[in-house]
């Protein structure tokens, strides 16, 4: 009989080269059938208008919603929502309630405005304040339930894909002292994977990646998170071998296999598993000989 756990791997395996396509068809599917409920709704409601009114509406305002999403997500990266965060960044995310409300009516109305400037009418917009006040109340819903889908879907794929810590650092034998002035560089690392621990090597690492509070360690194809910054966990490994490439990455020296020079004075690298790592030219320099 096969282990649950294995085929949650393999299935991760298979899922990784569409994930973004899925990604993009959720949220597709996610606002078309909202569109499609209050546009019904709306027309029951409001029996005199012809459907292609409430229709125009919705699809004006699911559109602009999902414009905002990548928007939104990228925001929440540069202002992780975490317990250890939520003080420090709730404040942005309250504030970036009332930006994404006042993009989403401006845009909204002007769509609106369009569609109906097609056909010969205008479309009344009203008092602003009130329209304003009305979708905010709307919107902060919306803000809320798009951040916690994308936080949960997140956190699900973290479970799946494993998660790594540093292992603990030998105990000293009694009455000894750590050497002045040692390194403190882990040689491995422990990855849980679903119900599964096992080891990997820091030399085995190809490249990092910064993501919000975490680091992505790529090893042999596979992707683990370690909780940490960039720099913090740079600092733990043999600086000979793991430079930083670019703000959001870093790689081991010994897996680059190719650097592609390109016009805007960036680069391009390709490491030896095939896959490409972004190289700015402000860390150039820090390929020495590659």
């Amino acid at each position: 009989m096969s282990d649950p756990a294995d085929s949650k791997i393999a299935w991760l395996a298979r899922y990784r080269p569409y994930r973004r396509a899925a990604e993009i068809g959720f949220w597709i599917t996610v606002l078309s059938i909202h569109m499609l409920f209050n546009s019904i709704t709306a027309w029951i409601d409001l029996r005199h208008v012809a459907f292609v009114q409430p229709l125009v509406w919705e699809l004006s305002s699911n559109l602009t919603v999902g414009l905002l999403i990548p928007a939104l997500v990228a925001f929440e990266r540069r202002f992780p929502l975490h317990w250890d965060t939520l003080r420090r960044n709730l404040p942005w995310h309250l504030a970036g309630t009332l930006v994404f409300c006042a993009v989403h009516v401006l845009v909204m109305m002007t769509l609106r405005k369009a569609a109906y400037a097609t056909v010969g009418a205008s479309y009344p917009i009203g008092n602003w304040a009130t329209v304003f006040t009305y979708e905010y109340l709307k919107d902060v819903r919306s803000y809320v339930l798009i951040l916690g889908t994308v936080l949960g879907y997140r956190l699900l794929l973290l479970r799946l894909q494993g998660e790594a810590r540093v292992l603990d650092a030998p105990e000293a034998a009694a009455g000894t002292a750590p050497a002045a002035g040692a390194a403190t560089r882990p040689e491995r690392f422990l990855v849980r994977k679903l119900r599964k621990e096992f080891l990997i090597a820091a030399t085995d690492i190809e490249w990092l990646q910064a993501q919000g509070n975490y680091v992505g360690i790529h090893v042999n194809g596979h992707d683990y998170l370690l909780r940490s910054t960039l720099a913090d966990f740079l600092g733990q490994l043999d600086p000979a071998r793991f430079v930083q490439v670019h703000r959001s990455f870093a790689v081991n020296l010994d897996r680059v296999a190719e650097i592609e020079p390109l016009d805007s004075g960036d680069a391009r690298l390709r490491m030896k598993d095939g896959s490409q790592v972004a190289c700015s030219r402000r860390y150039r320099a820090a390929l020495g000989g590659v």
